[in-house]
């Protein structure tokens, strides 16, 4: 995917997520506004007939009996403890909620409680996951590609030092790994540990559920309630899981382009084994069945002894008819591990700095049979016979072929 076109679906995917967020404002706030007032009444209301409790205590009570139920005070009900009205409705919540539903994440800590924000959520998510799909795989294309060429010096350097190549392939998956999860999981653990004051066992938590698309909604990024960090805080951890989610996409391409690759390597490897099976079986049975007729008495046996029994010539048909093509790069078995280890995709080793040595001898061998079939077919003249042509010329020359 080109740049120009990346950018392209980037920024259709970014006015989708403010069209979005708008209106789920738009579409949700009043309802929250309606509900803070009912509970504050009911409140006001209780505090009225039951002098002995003070407004103190009962918000204390909510709070025990809210962390007792889901160890997550502040993101649940927040409106119930303080007095100051706060919609959890705002542009960036708004932001950070219709970035959830497209990525399929879905925490679960906001949801549209309206019947139109519901029936607005189902017709975005439907139009929003497709075009994120798009752009997730634009932007782990280029994201692996830019570590891929970074990659790729270090395995020239490597190549120069006669460093064998299935190490140098085992260091470019491994490096590809580690550059990976330091940028993506182990630097922002760092900074959520700090900002949201979890511990590292819980921000680990929530970048590893986050990452993997589960969303459990229990620990949810900028769900403290701080207005002054949440208007650029919640875009900027949508960011994050964007790039995070192209990254452990690429992951998951690698794997699967090695195994395919590896797939084939087997299966051209159990196909030759099997015909020569086949082959053998083939032998066993005609010289059983020889030795059988020899035995019955059908064949003359004079003529037996004056001969050997002829084993059934099978091992050149073999070679010619059931070999497979062995200078293609697919059928040929494994030269040593880790050989076409395709740490980002199946092009690697075409994009990458150094060449593949197992294709370039077998582009070397076609091109030396190609040379020596046409000098075969030359004739002293430089020109290329074809049998028919030269018993025309000799004859318009009047002499004999």
């Amino acid at each position: 995917m080109r740049k120009k076109t990346l950018l392209t679906i980037f920024m259709m995917v970014l006015f989708y997520l403010v069209i979005g967020a708008l209106l789920f404002r738009v579409l949700e706030e009043p309802y929250e506004s309606q509900q803070h007032m009912d509970v504050y009444i009911k409140k006001s209301y209780f505090l009225l007939n039951h002098s002995c409790v003070s407004p103190e205590q009962l918000d204390e009570l909510i709070a025990m009996l809210k962390y007792s139920i889901c160890k997550n005070p502040l993101t649940i009900f927040i409106f119930i403890v303080s007095t100051n009205f706060s919609t959890r409705w705002d542009l960036a919540s708004a932001f950070f909620f219709s970035g959830t539903i497209i990525t399929t994440i879905g925490f679960g800590n906001i949801s549209p409680k309206t019947d139109g924000g519901r029936l607005f959520c189902i017709f975005y998510a439907l139009i929003g996951i497709p075009m994120f799909g798009i752009l997730l795989a634009g932007v782990g294309d280029h994201l692996g590609t830019g570590l891929r060429k970074g990659i790729g010096k270090i395995e020239a350097i490597f190549l120069k030092w006669h460093v064998s190549p299935t190490v140098v392939r085992v260091i470019s998956a491994v490096l590809f790994i580690l550059i990976g999860c330091l940028l993506f999981v182990a630097l922002p653990t760092v900074i959520f540990q700090k900002v949201e004051e979890w511990t590292f066992l819980e921000a680990v938590y929530f970048v590893i559920i986050t990452l993997t698309t589960v969303g459990f909604g229990d620990y949810v990024a900028g769900g403290t309630g701080n207005d002054n960090e949440s208007h650029w805080y919640k875009p900027l951890v949508w960011f994050w899981i964007l790039l995070g989610l192209a990254y452990f996409a690429s992951i998951l391409t690698m794997i699967g382009n090695w195994l395919r690759v590896l797939s084939k390597k087997t299966r051209a490897e159990v196909s030759i084994i099997l015909w020569k099976v086949i082959c053998l079986c083939v032998q066993f049975i005609l010289y059983n069945w020889y030795h059988e007729k020899s035995c019955s008495g059908s064949l003359d046996s004079r003529e037996m002894k004056s001969r050997p029994v002829e084993e059934p010539v099978i091992e050149e048909m073999n070679e010619k008819d059931c070999s497979l093509d062995k200078d293609t790069d697919c059928t040929k078995p494994l030269d040593y591990f880790g050989e076409n280890l395709a740490f980002i995709d199946e092009s690697s080793d075409a994009l990458s700095d150094h060449p593949d040595e197992v294709l370039v001898n077998s582009h070397k061998r076609r091109k030396q049979k190609r040379v020596r079939l046409i000098q075969r077919q030359q004739e002293p003249n430089g020109d290329i016979s074809h049998g028919w042509g030269s018993l025309n010329r000799n004859r318009d020359k009047g002499e004999n072929p």
